[in-house]
Order: C-alpha cells, then sequence, then structure tokens
C-alpha cells in the first residue's frame, strides 16, 4: 500500500518529528513530591478532544495535522514486515498511578524493531480500546509507550488489544497490575502493582501479527511522527478486571480519527458548517416557516376528541408491550 510505504519511510524521520515529540507527557515522571500530576485535558465537553486544541497553543495538531491517531486497522494497513525482539524483567512491584485521564505502570525494558533499540518508559489502558480492527471495537487498549535510545527522539507503540472471554479466562499480568487499583481511584494518586511477570505478553508481542503505521499520539499535543505496532489478536480479559479498570479509567477513548493522509476530521466539520452557514445566509438553507399573516383572520379554534397512539418503546434489551389510548383534549 502506498500510504504504509510512505509511513516506513517516517519511522526513522528523527530531524522531522524529534522536537515534537520529545518531553511529551508519555515519556516523563509525572510524580512531584510524591504527588501525580493530573492531566489538563480530558475526555468530556469542553475538555474532551474536539476542544484539545483550545486547551493549549502546543496542540494545535489536535486539530490540524493530517496523520492522527487513533484510526480503523483494515487491509489498507500493513503487517509489520517483522516482529520485535522485546526485553522486559520481572519485577516484584511497579509504580502505578493514576493521571485523571488513565492509569499508568512505570517499567523499564527494551524492544528492538527494524534495527533500533527502543527504551520502554511506562504503560497505560484506555477503555474502550482506541483502535479498532475491521470497525470493531475492544473493551481495553494497552499502550507500551517507547522512546529511541540513539536519543534521537522518536517514539514507538506497541498497542495490545483485550477481548473479553467467554470462559472467564483472563491474562495474568492486568491481575497483578490492578492489584492495588482501589487504592488510586482518586486522580493524583500513587501505589504498586503486585508482582509482573512480561513472560506471556512478550511471547504474544513477538508471535502474532501486528499492523504497523506512522500516526499522533493520541493524547495532547497529538503530535505526528509516533509508530504504532497494533495486535491484529486480542489476549483475554475477565468481566471483573475489565469493571475494576472502567470503574476507576472511566471513559478515555479519542475518536476515530480519518485515514492518514486526509484533512483532519475537525477541519472537515468547521467547513460544513461554514457551507450551512452560508446556504442559511443564501435562503438554500431548506424550508423557509411561514411568517403569520397579520391581515388574515386566525382560524377558529377545534375542540374535539382526538386519538393518541402510542406504539412500541425499546429501551436497550427491553421492548415495552404496544398500547393504545384514547385521550380528549382540545386542540
Amino acid at each position: 500500500m502506498l500510504y504504509s510505504t510512505f509511513a516506513g519511510t517516517l519511522f526513522f524521520a528523527a530531524s522531522a518529528y524529534g522536537s515534537c515529540l520529545h518531553a511529551t507527557s508519555h515519556l516523563h515522571r509525572r510524580v512531584e513530591e510524591g504527588k501525580v500530576k493530573v492531566s489538563t485535558f480530558g475526555y468530556t465537553d469542553m475538555q474532551g478532544p474536539l476542544n484539545w486544541a483550545g486547551l493549549a497553543e502546543e496542540n494545535e495538531a489536535c486539530a490540524t495535522s493530517k496523520v492522527q491517531s487513533p484510526i480503523n486497522i483494515d487491509d489498507t494497513i500493513d503487517v509489520a514486515a517483522e516482529a520485535p525482539k522485546i526485553t522486559i524483567a520481572s519485577v516484584n512491584s511497579a509504580e502505578f498511578e493514576n493521571l485523571g485521564t488513565t492509569v499508568e505502570t512505570i517499567v523499564n525494558g527494551t524492544t528492538t524493531f527494524n534495527g533500533t533499540d527502543f527504551a520502554l518508559k511506562q504503560f497505560h489502558f484506555h477503555t474502550p480500546s482506541e483502535h479498532r480492527i475491521n470497525e470493531e471495537y475492544f473493551p481495553l487498549e494497552m499502550h507500551m509507550v517507547h522512546e529511541a535510545a540513539d536519543g534521537s527522539g522518536n517514539i514507538a507503540v506497541l498497542a495490545v488489544l483485550f477481548q473479553l472471554s467467554a470462559d472467564g479466562s483472563t491474562t495474568d499480568l492486568l491481575t497483578s497490575v490492578t492489584k492495588n487499583l482501589e487504592e488510586i481511584k482518586t486522580p493524583g494518586t500513587i501505589t504498586e502493582t503486585g508482582s509482573l511477570d512480561f513472560t506471556a505478553l512478550i511471547e504474544h508481542l513477538e508471535t502474532t501479527p501486528l499492523r504497523q503505521y506512522t500516526g499522533s499520539l493520541t493524547t495532547p499535543p497529538c503530535a505526528e511522527g509516533l509508530t504504532f505496532l497494533v495486535t491484529q489478536e486480542p489476549l483475554a480479559l475477565d468481566v471483573a478486571t475489565f469493571n475494576a479498570v472502567k470503574s476507576v479509567v472511566k471513559f478515555n477513548s479519542r475518536f476515530s480519527q480519518g485515514a492518514l493522509g486526509t484533512e483532519n476530521l475537525l477541519v472537515v466539520a468547521t467547513a460544513n458548517e461554514k457551507n450551512i452557514a452560508a446556504r442559511k445566509q443564501a435562503g438554500g438553507g431548506g424550508e423557509k416557516a411561514t411568517e403569520p399573516n397579520p391581515t388574515e383572520e386566525a382560524a377558529p379554534t377545534k375542540t374535539g376528541p382526538t386519538t393518541i397512539l402510542i406504539t412500541e418503546v425499546a429501551i436497550g434489551m427491553l421492548s415495552v408491550p404496544t398500547s393504545v389510548l384514547a385521550v380528549a383534549v382540545n386542540v
């Protein structure tokens, strides 16, 4: 695919993107005097993705960039030509913190991909998933954020999808990570995970097909040039762990962006708004409301019974039986 080939050339374009991606909130410690610095953006109302560009000048790319993440993963996005080589040591515990917009675990490791070493800085969660596979979303997505070890500022993210299991099976790493989740229900708090063994996760990432593309940070400042490797097959997730995570994280998924290289959706929306306003001003905004003629006599008021039919109402999975109600009203 043409764009996928182009994206591959961008993977190591440090000179073009290093300054944009360096020192972002995704990479550097957010703990100050024992407290976690809470994010200044959000996912609702005026703090949400539609207004990220308005929250800070450095967030301009959120509303203008043509290469934004997350996206729908389909056949236009190539499978990575090679598997990453990953080394993450097992630990007795790791720092686990609530940023207000996600929960984040601080761990160290190395991922080698395409001849370059990337240092793992942290991993965090999104619910529901930000990426979709052939339009299907998943209940949970983990982002393992890496920075190039050569100091170029390049960022790579291993995006791991999770699916609810029918048999109650789950990924043990998630259970250990969220062991003390209740202790960080309040944004800005910090605790520790249980013991973490990354063996099963590493095997999954090194053996399952990964979709590769060059996009952006999915949070402000939405800087371009970030490489995603997204798992095509999800790992198992049990209901109890999922419910625990979403009760703390809430909703923190950026809406799907347009196809790579196309106009930013917010630019399109602004253009549509202007076009609608112009049509209305020109009188082409559809049927106009008829103004009453003060010289005409008002039609007499009619009085009589009216029958109102109440049809079936569907609420979620519940259907309210059809009924007919006759009411005498004045009209």
